[in-house]
């Protein structure tokens, strides 16, 4: 048999095919890489203007951060058809910095921090990979999805809790609109359909909350249409040890995702992952992050769901993601975007969030399933971590009469998460302790003497 010359995810399809493909991939991602900036700006008080701006400078980096990772550079990239973009997994993080004490630019001066660091161990992170195991990156992505749920629900109730309508019935109709229409596409639709039916469910909740007058865009037209996102636009980073030590976890989480898309897509396009591969990809992902927020946005990250995209098309050509890092680009090239997007009512963005960040936990549950529960070990490790990781969302005075720092770092329930299963995960699986011989096995011995 002929072997290839060339790899598969080398190969070069052509433009039109290119941009094609590559524009799926936007569609497929687009949802999930506006989502973590709408969030933390609207959770932390940023103004319509202020979002846009943050959406499109996500956009711009996101295309960035893309071509670095596919086309490469010495050190840099893994060359495999993947997609960067905003991580979910800073986002609880990220609203509990701003939220208890830290602003917009205390969040930035986090995820610089944190993302030099993540530089520094990238190409170490292979060789201590062995305390990440899926009973640690299962539970620590569970708590992702389910940390964000509350989110959904303030949406779906309005988004405002002290406006007029908020829980009324018309933005829980609008919400439960929204979550019909997706969940049409996704038993209805076709292949290409249900991996953007999110995107089309939100186009649509919109146009229907547009005809019932729900919908203001006066705000739009307001600033500029076409503009490169502004180098320190929301001000100089400014750094705090409890915000960074907590970003830091989310760095760890990151670079676990990282790993785990490019081992992922590896094996999907049949070329082998090298340590090496690897470390250049975590550098690329941590490069891309450091970045970031001289632009005014956030740590980057391989997306799960695009490596999904590449099993079902079977289009493998990194040149094809590549052509979606350009259209992510030019995106964020137009602030009006970002606007439109900020607009959008959040009842519809909460119908659609409820399966957007539901199937974020429902993929650490996924990944729960290659745990081997038989060991009570691993039972415990989960039950513990997942527990812990609750308590910020069920009770937030939880930690009220602890120090600031510890309210920043634990507020999520992410970080609580992620220290505990990796600690549990140390003690149970790898601490080794030396027994003690027993008397009557120290009589033996001495009776053979």
């Amino acid at each position: 048999m002929k072997q290839r010359q060339i790899a598969y995810e080398d190969e070069y399809l052509g433009l039109n095919k290119s941009i094609a493909y590559g524009l799926q991939h936007v569609l497929t991602m687009y949802g999930g890489i506006v989502a973590p900036p709408l969030i933390v700006g609207s959770a932390i008080g940023l103004t319509h203007i202020e979002i846009g701006m943050l959406i499109t400078a996500s956009l711009f980096i996101g295309g960035l951060a893309t071509l670095l990772q596919t086309l490469g550079m010495k050190w840099f990239g893994a060359k495999l058809p993947l997609v960067q973009g905003v991580s979910f997994a800073g986002v609880a993080s990220m609203i509990a910095i701003g939220t208890t004490g830290g602003g917009f630019q205390t969040i930035l001066g986090a995820v610089l921090a944190s993302s030099l660091i993540g530089l520094i161990v990238a190409p170490f992170f292979s060789r201590i990979i062995r305390f990440f195991p899926p009973v640690v990156t299962g539970s620590v992505i569970t708590i992702i999805g389910f940390s964000l749920l509350p989110v959904a629900l303030n949406w779906i109730m309005g988004g405002n809790n002290k406006a007029s309508n908020w829980g009324s019935l018309s933005n829980l109709g609008l919400a439960a609109f929204t979550l019909t229409v997706l969940l049409v596409f996704s038993r209805f639709g076709t292949i290409g359909l249900r991996r953007v039916a999110i995107l089309l469910s939100i186009v649509i909740g919109t146009v229907f909350a547009y005809a019932l007058g729900y919908c203001n865009f006066s705000g739009v037209a307001d600033g500029q249409w076409l503009a490169i996102p502004s180098f320190l636009s929301f001000g100089m980073p400014i750094f705090s040890i409890p915000a960074i030590v907590a970003m830091c976890i989310v760095m760890i989480v990151t670079l676990t995702e990282t790993t785990a898309d490019i081992l992922a897509v590896g094996e999907i396009v049949g070329s082998e992952v090298t340590q090496q591969r690897i470390a250049n990809g975590l550098r690329a992902d941590m490069l891309s992050s450091a970045i970031a927020p001289f632009f005014g946005t956030f740590m980057q990250s391989a997306f799960a769901q695009n490596v999904g995209l590449v099993a079902i098309t079977g289009v493998k050509s990194r040149f094809v993601v590549a052509a979606g890092g350009m259209i992510l680009i030019l995106l964020g090239l137009f602030p009006i975007m970002g606007r439109f997007i900020a607009a959008i009512p959040a009842p519809v963005l909460g119908g659609a969030g409820i399966v957007l960040f539901g199937s974020v936990a429902a993929s650490g549950i996924r990944t729960l399933g290659q745990v081997d529960f038989s060991d009570q070990k691993n039972l415990i490790i989960v039950a513990v971590a997942l527990s812990a990781g609750m308590i910020p969302m069920i009770n937030h005075d939880f930690f009220i009469h602890f120090p600031k720092w510890v309210q920043m770092m634990f507020h999520s329930g992410i970080s609580i998460t992620c220290v505990m299963a990796v600690g549990l995960n140390i003690f149970f699986n790898h601490l080794r302790v030396k027994k003690p011989i027993s008397n009557s096995a120290s009589s033996s011995l001495l009776s053979h003497k």
